[in-house]
């Protein structure tokens, strides 16, 4: 009897022990054991610690994860991930700035419900996504575009990973590209058509002395404007491909004038056929005032501003050209003229290659198109400003202004 009264005894704690384990087993927090000792304190023990490391390997998942994201959210793409209805599971902020998501209102909303694009309508319908899609972006307009590339890829059972990238600037370079083969073509060969007939003409036809002089001298015209246009190419291209204006070299701008001077008084001269400059120039130089930069840049570009000027401005108008410091340390040059003026709608895009106001007035006074986009890239790579200012009818002032940093007055001896 005492042997089963102890075993009865034995059998009641080690249930209570059992309970007390059950009891703790289902909490949520496992960390203090309810039982230190024995079969059963043993048991707890060992259910803390895969506890404790459950516990363990799950943060180190979540901040894997977490991670991840950060990578995702990182990504200079656009990224939606779509269930198997097409609906957004997640997205990271660039595909949010790309289609204007808001994550409390458009997650589990459908993705072609948001995105109303027609042609992404059809290419999510066809199901073939071996190639993106190119699309207009949140914020297109006419005025300014933004193109989107869109690339689904199937993953899983039946779900999406959509990528977005912004192609505007890709799409613009190439539009680019494409126009100034374009130009380059079509400026070459007018002049090439005209040699090529003039040739014709004094190889078939018996021509006196006078008529072949004549011929030969509107060749040598388009010879030239090839030429021309030849070399302003070759300036652009070295100015994007050389290294920037060294802010160590100085350039003595007064002498610089006084040649560029000379220069537009001799093509006033030249272009009107006459004995003696037919325009009005005026030079209003600062005599002490230098700027750190390439000569040969500065010098193609103010040459530039003023033979425009003196090639658009009708004979007796009168060209200003000034060199002069601001008050705030900056420094101006500025060709002011009295010539037919430049509508507004024309001002932002003068500085593109090949763009034109008047193209048969261009060809005329034997400008390329190409002027302009030279003097911006020399006053971007000298860290200054070009400003166009024009009234129909009054005239145009273009000005590059310089940073102080750039600018010196130079000690009287």
């Amino acid at each position: 009897m005492g042997v089963v009264a102890g075993g009865l005894v034995w059998v009641l704690l080690d249930t209570a022990r059992a309970m007390r384990v059950l009891q703790w087993l289902r909490q949520d927090n496992v960390t203090a054991i309810p039982v230190s000792r024995g079969l059963w304190g043993e048991v707890s023990q060992r259910v803390r610690r895969l506890v404790r490391s459950g516990e363990q390997e799950t943060k180190a998942s979540e901040a894997r994860l977490q991670a991840f994201l950060a990578a995702l959210q990182a990504s200079p793409n656009g990224l939606v991930l779509l269930d198997v209805q097409g609906r957004i599971e997640w997205f990271n902020q660039t595909a949010a700035a790309h289609f204007g998501f808001d994550t409390q209102r458009d997650l589990l909303q459908h993705f072609v419900n948001l995105v109303r694009d027609p042609g992404f309508t059809r290419y999510y319908a066809e199901g073939d996504f071996s190639a993106p899609i190119v699309m207009p972006g949140r914020d297109h307009t006419l005025a300014r575009p933004v193109r989107l590339s869109v690339h689904i890829h199937p993953y899983g059972e039946g779900r999406q990973l959509l990528l977005s990238r912004d192609v505007t600037q890709f799409e613009q370079a190439d539009a680019m590209r494409r126009d100034f083969v374009a130009n380059v073509s079509h400026e070459i060969r007018t002049p090439l058509t005209v040699i090529s007939g003039f040739v014709e003409t004094l190889q078939t036809l018996p021509l006196d002395e006078v008529e072949r002089a004549r011929y030969l001298e509107l060749m040598a015209q388009q010879a030239q404007r090839m030429q021309t246009l030849v070399n302003d190419l070759l300036v652009l291209s070295r100015l994007e491909g050389s290294p920037l204006p060294s802010e160590t070299e100085w350039v003595g701008v007064p002498r610089l004038l006084q040649y560029l001077e000379n220069e537009g008084r001799a093509l006033s001269t030249v272009l009107n056929e006459a004995s003696a400059p037919v325009h009005h120039l005026i030079f209003d130089v600062s005599q002490d005032l230098d700027i750190s930069g390439a000569h040969s840049e500065l010098q193609s570009a103010m040459s530039n501003l003023i033979s425009n000027a003196i090639r658009y401005t009708p004979n007796g108008g009168e060209l200003r050209v000034q060199w002069r410091r601001a008050e705030d340390g900056r420094a101006e040059f500025s060709v002011t003229d009295t010539g037919p003026g430049i509508a507004p709608e024309h001002i932002s895009r003068l500085t593109e290659r090949f763009y034109r106001v008047d193209r048969s007035r261009s060809r005329d006074t034997g400008g390329t198109g190409l002027g302009l986009a030279i003097v911006k890239h020399v006053a971007q790579r000298h860290g200054a400003e070009l400003k166009i200012e024009s009234t129909l009818g009054k005239g145009s002032r273009f000005a590059i202004v310089f940073p102080a940093a750039r600018v010196r007055t130079r000690r009287s001896d």
